[in-house]
């Protein structure tokens, strides 16, 4: 089998070292809770040599890149419909999966921030996920109120999951070696089941207030709810980076009473 050429345009670097791929999947620690699980951009499969010795798991494959796919039909024919041709973006995930299941992945920088929205979008059934991202990235999602990287992406993961920045992996790591390091974290979903507020105005509540992060809150959401209905709450007096995801949950619920008045 012939070697896969990392494409540009994929935003693909191959990890080479196994030790590290190894810590990746070790890294998928709530197995008891499902049985399948989905790797994103396999590659050449380094991850997936691993995750396919796992008696416990259901492997499955999803890739892009026809050429990756051809060389992992060829490597893994015992995958068979297990292995997508495919954009997980797009993908119907709840045609394949009818029950709770992980995701795990080196996942292209281009579109990471799709691809922790469309694992959001999946909350109720994605019970885990272990991943690699640009250590920026990485960092943004696990960041706490009061830092400059606390933003849209912190509040609404951490609504639903738990996150953990695991560790770094260096560039020299993957071929080719990417411009920056990369970070890998892990989300478990929390027992919220449903959150304690309206969901689609708690999501209008937290972009509105980043999308303008430099405004208080009372500015900031003049969008959502006029300025003559808010109140002296102190939470419209400050910045969106200052509140807590609790907070920003209180926030709404706030809004709600607010706006039936």
């Amino acid at each position: 089998m012939s070697l896969v050429k990392a494409k540009k345009h994929l935003g693909q670097h191959f990890l080479t070292d196994k030790k590290i791929a190894e810590k990746i999947v070790n890294s998928l620690v709530h197995t008891d809770q499902y049985h399948q699980v989905l790797e994103v951009g396999p590659g050449m499969g380094i991850l997936s040599d691993i995750l396919l010795e796992r008696a416990n798991l259901e492997t499955f494959l999803i890739d892009i890149d026809d050429e990756s796919v051809a060389f992992l039909a060829a490597k893994y024919p015992q995958l068979g419909g297990r292995l997508i041709n495919g954009d997980f973006l797009k993908l119907d995930l709840t045609a394949i999966f009818q029950g709770k299941f992980a995701v795990i992945g080196n996942f292209p920088y281009n579109i990471s921030s799709q691809i922790l929205f469309k694992i959001l979008e999946h909350k109720d059934h994605i019970v885990e996920m272990v991943g690699m991202f640009q250590k920026e990235v990485a960092e943004r999602c696990a960041s706490k109120a009061g830092t400059k990287e606390y933003g849209i992406l912190s509040v609404l993961i951490q609504a639903y999951y738990d996150i953990e920045y695991l560790f770094t992996v260096k560039p020299g790591t993957f071929n080719p070696p990417p411009k920056v390091n990369s970070g890998v974290i892990r989300l478990s979903r929390n027992k919220m089941e449903t959150l304690p507020c309206d969901e689609k105005l708690f999501w209008r509540t937290v972009k509105g207030g980043f999308n303008q992060r430099r405004k208080t809150l009372r500015n900031a959401l003049s969008g959502t709810i006029p300025k003559d209905k808010m109140d002296n709450h102190p939470f419209f007096d400050k910045r969106a980076e200052q509140l807590t995801v609790d907070d920003f949950l209180k926030l709404t619920q706030h809004l709600s009473m607010l706006m039936q008045a």
